[in-house]
């Protein structure tokens, strides 16, 4: 491996002119064909094998034409103070209302709140529902402009006007100031890093290339492939954190390498050989995480861990070949790790040799040392620590966001409460009761049974008559809970209704089916927490017969599977704490909290892993090498934080500023998502990987390294440490590598 990415590296030094036009003409092709790809709509929220999802196709087959995957729309009319919407003048601008959305294109029905009996008990609040063709996030822009306008007269007549529904969803859109600020800091830290603008530039421009490519192709492709807005936003804040880091971690190899005295194309290959074969198995365990997600058998969850694994190799690929080619066109301009400028030089004669300077301990090696002389009580502090974040986590509670999650400032949010406050707060989470009696006897009868029985059960407040299709032999019961539709009391109604599904079945040969979106979101959830073991379980265990292959040690993979664990545990603790408890939810800018969305658990679990399994990766792999080229154990874990630590540390901070950048979005699924990855990027890197991790290998000693002499002759040779360039060295030794130039450059 090691000494086929060197060759690499320095083919792409060399022929730097024709990877970059490869790699640009790769960019320019992905945006001209997202530029002319059709627009796309969302990803179709099916839940395969659920009886939601049964129920919702049942009703697409026995009411044709009834789009029932179609969006809706609400217009919620509240009357000023002593008034009622029951007055005459009211009821003739609602009814003007009502007469302008019937004429609007992509409508297939509106109700008459007033034939519907859709105005409250004490008449102050009335509403409309709008049935579109298609689902809400594929309307036509006009049509949500329609919909958004159709209250105007009836507010300058003195009404209070909300609209709701899902008809107003138009993409989840990312905080825009929030991904600037994350990318100017990373750009802070990199030169800080790096020593330089144009060392720093270099994974910015990468980076942004890679994301470029990745998301442009899943715009081209996202009519085709059914994909989502969510799918560009994964693969955007995933592509941009790993690409960087990965970025980061060559070229800062790269300067190391400059300071061993050697030349630049050779620098270049031995960056490559050695950090890039970090990068590569780095990036296979993110891979690995994200493409996992396709055993929880939901499309919508399989298509956007598949996107961004497609980014991610992406970014793999590019710093394998770019950064060597970029490094060849920025020649001097990136000096050796620990040189100074040129005038600190001039000023300053040299009075230590390389050697001496590479002995005067840095922050990574007194930390280490630090570590090593108290490896019990760090490795206490960081468990304990990070367990008692991770205390909220047993109080984790699963949903779904609906417009009660918005701010309290959108229209949507404000319908919802009107609604709550006229109607009750399960009127904004019906459930919708499919009677299928094909096999009944008598139809009618059997629907009249289904909806006395099921008003008879605890937390129901209404139950509409059956609707039945024109054939007679299916029906759609609406249910009113009179709790919340995110409320655990509603949940305990919806398996209520199919625990009496059975007898129901007995008794009339009907088969009773609960769905809406209410049931959806719980049968979700459900899905998602039964899968959540078996993706453990393959997703851990691929990786650590991954790592089992880099580390060839039985006990640091472990390790770093068992810190993966407590990190994101802690990363679920906290953020049940702000989301969910509301402990400085105003710091991020939450203004309702409320359930987990059901997918966080899964996902973080997926995500985090394979960046977990990054640092791990670059941290580890340096002190494996210098385990290997001799040193001891206790001294091979000082050398890889003096070589590692650094770098590790600014690729974290990049990693939490970009992910962070997305907190500010409005959408709560990504500010969620954000502040999870974030937070568990910093418990992973800084209290995991840099001091657990030593804390363990110091316990451990050699046995850290360990590996059953069997199993060793069974696994390949990958050579991550490069051992294989060992050779190579000794053979440019006693020729003198590189050329005059570089060599006069690197001593001066």
């Amino acid at each position: 491996m090691a000494t086929f990415l060197y060759n690499l590296g320095r083919l792409a030094f060399r022929r730097r002119h024709f990877v970059a036009l490869i790699w640009v003409a790769l960019l320019t092709l992905a945006g001209v064909g997202a530029a002319s790809a059709p627009a796309a709509g969302t990803t179709s929220f099916s839940i395969p094998g659920t009886e939601a999802q049964k129920a919702f196709d049942l009703l697409e087959q026995r009411f044709p034409g009834a789009s029932a995957d179609g969006g809706t729309g609400r217009i919620v009319f509240k009357a000023p103070e002593g008034q009622k919407m029951t007055d005459a003048d009211n009821k003739a601008t609602v009814a003007k209302t009502v007469k302008e959305l019937g004429g609007g294109t992509e409508v297939v029905s509106v109700t008459d709140p007033f034939t519907t009996n859709a105005v409250s008990k004490d008449g102050t609040v009335a509403y409309t529902s709008v049935k579109y063709e298609v689902p809400g996030m594929e309307l036509a822009d006009s049509t949500r402009e329609s919909l958004e306008a159709a209250g105007d007269d009836a507010r300058a007549a003195g009404l209070t006007i909300d609209v709701g529904g899902d008809a107003l969803e138009a993409g989840a859109e990312p905080g825009a100031v929030g991904e600037i600020v994350g990318i100017a800091i990373a750009a802070v830290v990199l030169v800080i890093t790096l020593g330089s603008l144009v060392a720093a530039g270099l994974p910015l421009l990468t980076a942004i290339i890679g994301v470029g490519i990745g998301v442009s192709t899943i715009t081209a492709l996202a009519k085709a492939l059914d994909l989502g807005d969510t799918t560009s936003t994964l693969a955007l804040m995933i592509g941009l954190a790993v690409g960087i880091d990965y970025a980061l971690f060559i070229v800062s190899r790269y300067r190391n390498e400059l300071a061993e005295g050697r030349d630049r194309e050779e620098a270049a290959g031995r960056a490559t050989g050695t950090a890039g074969s970090a990068v590569v198995f780095a990036g296979l365990t993110v891979v690995i995480a994200l493409a996992g997600l396709a055993v929880v058998n939901v499309p919508m969850l399989t298509k956007m861990g598949l996107a961004a694994a497609g980014t991610v190799v992406i970014a793999v690929l590019i710093a394998l070949t770019m950064i060597p080619a970029m490094l060849g066109y920025a020649g001097r301009k990136i000096r050796p790790a620990g040189e100074k400028r040129k005038a600190s030089d001039a000023a300053t004669p040299e009075k230590q040799t390389r050697s001496e300077k590479q002995a005067k301990p840095n922050m990574g090696t007194r930390w280490a040392s630090f570590v090593i002389r108290r490896p019990v009580a760090v490795l206490v502090l960081g468990v304990v620590g990070l367990g008692a974040i991770a205390l909220p986590a047993t109080q984790l509670e699963l949903g779904l966001p609906d417009d009660g999650s918005q701010p309290t400032s959108t229209t949507q949010r404000r319908a919802y409460d009107t609604l709550s406050e006229g109607f009750g707060p399960g009127f904004n989470g019906p459930l919708m009761i499919v009677v299928d009696a094909r096999d009944s006897d008598d139809p009618t009868a059997a629907f009249g049974d289904v909806a006395d029985g099921i008003k008879g059960l605890k937390d129901v407040v209404t139950v509409t008559p059956p609707a039945p299709n024109k054939a007679g032999d299916t029906a759609t019961i609406t249910v009113i809970p009179n709790s919340k539709p995110s409320s655990t009391q509603t949940e305990d109604l919806v398996h209520a209704i199919r625990d009496k599904g059975s007898d129901f079945k007995a008794d009339t040969d009907a088969e009773v089916l609960v769905t809406g979106t209410t049931a959806m979101n719980i049968d979700f959830s459900q899905k998602l927490n039964d899968a959540l073991v078996p993706y453990l379980a393959l997703v851990v265990g691929l990786a650590f017969l991954l790592l089992i292959v880099v580390f060839r040690s039985i006990l640091v993979p472990l390790k770093a599977a068992l810190g993966f664990l407590l990190s994101v545990l802690a990363a679920l603790g906290a953020v049940v704490a702000v989301f969910q408890w509301g402990w400085f939810s105003g710091l991020i800018g939450v203004e309702e909290t409320g359930p987990i969305m059901s997918m966080m658990p899964i996902f973080m679990v997926g995500v985090v892993f394979g960046l977990a399994m990054d640092y791990e990766v670059f941290l580890v792999t340096r002190m494996r090498e210098a385990f290997v080229h001799g040193e001891s154990a206790s001294q091979a874990v000082v050398t890889g934080f003096r070589h590692s630590a650094r770098v590790v540390v600014a690729a974290a901070i990049i990693m939490m500023a970009v992910f962070g950048g997305f907190i500010s979005s409005s959408e709560s699924m990504i500010k969620m998502i954000g502040f999870g990855l974030a937070i568990a990027v910093f418990f992973d890197a800084f209290v995991v990987r840099m001091a657990i991790v030593p804390a363990v290998l110091a316990l451990l000693g050699k046995k850290a390294w360990w590996l059953p002499k069997w199993l060793d002759r069974a696994l390949p040779n990958v050579d991550v440490e490069g051992e294989g360039l060992r050779a190579h060295d000794d053979r440019t030794k006693d020729s003198g590598s590189g050329s005059d130039e570089d060599r006069e450059l690197v001593r001066a």
